[in-house]
Order: C-alpha cells, then structure tokens, then sequence
C-alpha cells in the first residue's frame, strides 16, 4: 500500500528541494506562490463543478481569482484568522509592490496580495486543511455576497 503524502512533500522529494525556514521568505515571495495554488484550488473547484469549454471555466473563475473579489474574501475572513496568520497577511498587504491590478483599487491590490501572501504560507508550511477551510469560507462568502450560492 502507497504512503499518502501531500503533493508539496512530494515536490521537496522529487526536485530534491531542502528545508526551508519561512521567516526567511519576503511577503511578496509568499504572495506569489500563493496565487498560484489559490487559482490551482479554485480552477479544481470549477472545473469539477462541471465540465465545459475553457471560455466558460475561465470566466467562472474569474469570478474568484482577482483582487476585488480576494480583498472582500479577506476582509470577511479577518476575524477568523488566527494572530499568526493575521501576521503573515498584514505582511503581504503591506509590502511594497510595483505592479498593480487592472481592476481594482491600490487597496484592494494590496489586501488581496496579504491574502495571497497568506495561503503562500499556509501551502509553505504543510497547513494545506486550514489553507482549503479559509479558501472554502472565503468561496461561500462570495458565492453568497453574488447569489450564486444557490
């Protein structure tokens, strides 16, 4: 029988990458993984919620991937952050960026990048159940501010 082991594990083992020590890691670096594995949760989410043509799946996601959206996600989701991890938020929100988003305010820009910051670290750190809870609250609240909670 195969040991479960989860896929960052598998990535440290497979491309031999050491350990590492998150401190270390600058807001904005956390930020950028993380964007990638909240769209990688959230095009899953989609794509299982219904097979159809890449237009509609990216349109869908969308709805979810950008940073008006992930800034109202955040703000809802403060009071349940636990102190470290409005720690790690507050670092990405307050690094300095030199890009900005097309849609979205400098505000939002910024709240949403503490909240890529933040599942950054959460994936970095092996916390991947707390990372999909707060992604999965963070969805519910969007699906229920847009009504498409039905």
């Amino acid at each position: 029988m195969e040991e479960s082991i989860t896929i960052l594990e598998a990535i440290k083992r497979d491309f031999g990458c050491g350990e590492i020590d998150i401190r270390t890691y600058s807001p904005l670096t956390l930020a950028y993984i993380g964007d990638a594995v909240y769209d990688l949760v959230i095009r899953t989410v989609v794509v299982e919620r219904g097979n159809t043509s890449a237009n509609k799946l990216h349109h869908k996601t969308v709805t979810y991937v950008n940073a008006r959206v992930q800034a109202r996600m955040i703000e809802a989701l403060k009071e349940e952050l636990t102190e470290e991890e409005q720690a790690v938020y507050k670092r990405g929100r307050n690094a300095k960026s030199y890009t900005t988003a097309k849609n979205a305010t400098v505000m939002e820009y910024r709240k949403a990048t503490g909240f890529e910051a933040l599942c950054g670290y959460l994936y970095l750190t092996g916390k991947q159940e707390r990372l999909l809870a707060l992604i999965k609250r963070a969805v519910e609240l969007a699906e229920w501010e847009t009504g498409s909670h039905n």
